[in-house]
């Protein structure tokens, strides 16, 4: 356990910006999932309908520093192109 108070302020500090970093990520992974699911039905319209909201969630990930930027940008490519792919 810290000793000095800035070290135990630092740990309240990464606790609550833990809880953060853990939301946000539950959602990405389970708006994929869902977009994912809905991709192997063959549901492509439902499955583009939710894709903004990946999106939002991937942006504000990147931007509070929970996932970086080129991971969101590569985790929206590919699915996207999941997409694209069962589209056609």
């Amino acid at each position: 356990m810290p000793i000095t108070s800035s070290a135990k302020k630092a740990l309240r500090q990464s606790a609550r910006k833990r809880v953060q970093n853990v939301r946000y990520l539950n959602k990405i992974r389970i708006l994929a999932k869902e977009i994912k699911k809905l991709a192997g039905q063959a549901k492509t319209q439902d499955a583009k309908a939710l894709l903004p909201k990946l999106y939002q969630a991937l942006d504000k990930a990147a931007k509070e520093n929970t996932i970086k930027k080129n991971t969101a940008s590569r985790q929206k490519s590919r699915i996207t192109k999941l997409l694209n792919k069962v589209s056609k």
